[in-house]
């Protein structure tokens, strides 16, 4: 019967592998929110794909040191030939006996200071730093997705005010055209107008091109065509203040638990080093069957040896990697503190970043009523010849400019809220409660960490799972 776990981890790789980037369809009907985005970009990263994988390297390598803890059996074949000069009174002859041997031979560690124990006990430890690292990972793939949904709801945005101010400026020209019909205004005015249509149009040109090319990010960083957007999408739940933001990110980032992982497993490294200077003893055996070629004599022996070992000179390699080893450590170490700062630091600009995008929307939403008040005020004053079409073009101009900004500040603000979410160590599937298969690290490392021979039970729910992966 498949083991429990087993068919867990099948059903689970058997799902992601099934995904695949579907054909770039038009444009969806129904719409797209940030959510989709999310659950887009998880299950379809290559980049997610390629760290899962290396995480069961690890895995592996846990297994690869346990087998040092266990006996390691062989089927062998040996011919051996010896050649001897013995001296019969006092005559040299010359004999060559030769024999075949096969059978099984054996060999045990029994004792080497705790040198295998303590590279296992490091694998572990290495484990747990990639299973942060592919956290982290999986943070980046998240904000890739949740850049490429705010870049192209910005740019249809854009789009949408570059329409509409053609369309304005369609209207002015018209109306400067009449006036100029009637002798109110003159043919400057009228260039004025035909002026800001061209400069409009060509605007209109360049955010379609901008609209096209966020689209294709989209594609890249979620895996299939935006369909029509859902809008800004709700904030999420942030810290009161910069100092329980900071104090979220110690406890929860990734990055910070995965360099403190490091530094305990080579902290191993550097004792399992010493461990290598002292003594090692090994129990090897063999039995089989000897056949001489000189007769037809066979001999079924079996032997057995106990071996000690004391390192007393090597060259100065033992010491060297004892100091390599201690190197290392120290540089994982300073790699840590580094670690600690940069997320603080990342903290402190992403919350930062935050309240100046929200005071800058603020101040956006303000500028484009000011804004919108004064254009209409401006182009009714000129109906009525108290303001010229210049001061109406103006007025336009500002109006968009503050539309724009409006529109840029907002997307800024969703994406500053997402990246302190980031800094924190927040941005996961998990926490965010996304509709997906959340890979689960565990599963596959339950299978491998007792180092299952290839005729188990669990070695056939590992070939099961390779299967699902589609690897060989």
């Amino acid at each position: 019967m498949r083991s429990r776990t087993g068919a867990n981890l099948i059903k689970a790789v058997a799902l992601t592998a099934g995904i695949a980037l579907s054909a770039f369809p038009g444009r969806a009907v129904w719409a797209d929110n940030l959510t989709d985005a999310f659950i887009g970009a998880y299950n379809t990263s290559g980049l997610l794909e390629q760290n899962r994988a290396l995480l069961r390297a690890a895995d592996e390598d846990v297994a690869i040191a346990l087998s040092a803890l266990r006996p390691i059996i062989n089927w062998t074949a040996r011919i051996s030939q010896s050649h001897n000069r013995p001296t019969v009174s006092g005559v040299a002859t010359l004999n060559q006996p030769s024999d075949f041997f096969t059978g099984l031979t054996l060999s045990q560690l029994v004792y080497d200071g705790g040198f295998s124990v303590l590279g296992k006990q490091s694998a572990q430890e290495t484990v747990l730093a990639t299973r942060q690292t592919l956290l982290d990972i999986e943070q980046q793939v998240l904000f890739r997705g949740l850049g490429a949904y705010l870049g192209v709801l910005l740019q249809e945005e854009t789009v949408q005010i570059r329409m509409n101010n053609v369309e304005v400026s369609a209207e002015e020209l018209r109306a400067s055209q009449d006036r100029f019909d009637v002798g109110e205004v003159t043919r400057t005015d009228v260039a004025l107008s035909q002026a800001q249509l061209a400069s409009s149009q060509a605007d209109l040109a360049v955010a379609r091109g901008n609209l096209s090319i966020a689209q294709a990010e989209y594609v890249n960083a979620v895996g299939k065509a935006p369909g029509r957007t859902a809008g800004q999408p709700r904030l999420p739940n942030l810290p009161r203040s910069e100092s329980e933001a900071v104090g979220l990110a110690q406890r929860n980032h990734p990055a910070i638990q995965s360099a403190q992982h490091q530094v305990r497993a080579l902290d191993l490294v550097v004792q399992q080093q010493r461990a290598n200077l002292g003594p090692n003893v090994g129990l090897s055996a063999d039995a089989g069957i000897t056949e001489s070629y000189d007769n037809d004599d066979s001999l079924e022996d079996a032997s057995v040896s106990l071996t000690f070992t004391q390192p007393i000179y090597a060259g100065g390699r033992l010491a060297a990697s004892v100091r390599r080893a201690m190197a290392t450590r120290d540089a994982s170490r300073a790699n840590l503190l580094n670690v600690q700062k940069n997320i603080t630091q990342g903290v402190a600009d992403a919350y930062a970043a935050f309240q100046a995008a929200s005071a800058s929307l603020r101040a956006s939403t303000e500028r484009v009523r000011a804004s919108q008040v004064a254009f209409d005020g401006i182009r009714e004053e000129a109906t009525l010849g108290a303001r010229t079409t210049l001061d109406v073009l103006n007025a336009q101009q500002d109006l968009l400019d503050a539309q724009l900004a409006e529109v840029a500040s907002r997307t800024e603000r969703s994406r500053a809220a997402y990246q302190l979410l980031q800094a924190q160590g927040l941005l996961t599937a998990e926490r965010l409660g996304l509709a997906v298969q959340i890979y689960d690290p565990t599963l596959y490392y339950n299978l491998v960490k007792k180092a299952p021979a290839q005729v188990s039970r669990q070695s056939k729910d590992l070939d099961r799972v390779l299967k699902a992966l589609r690897r060989d």
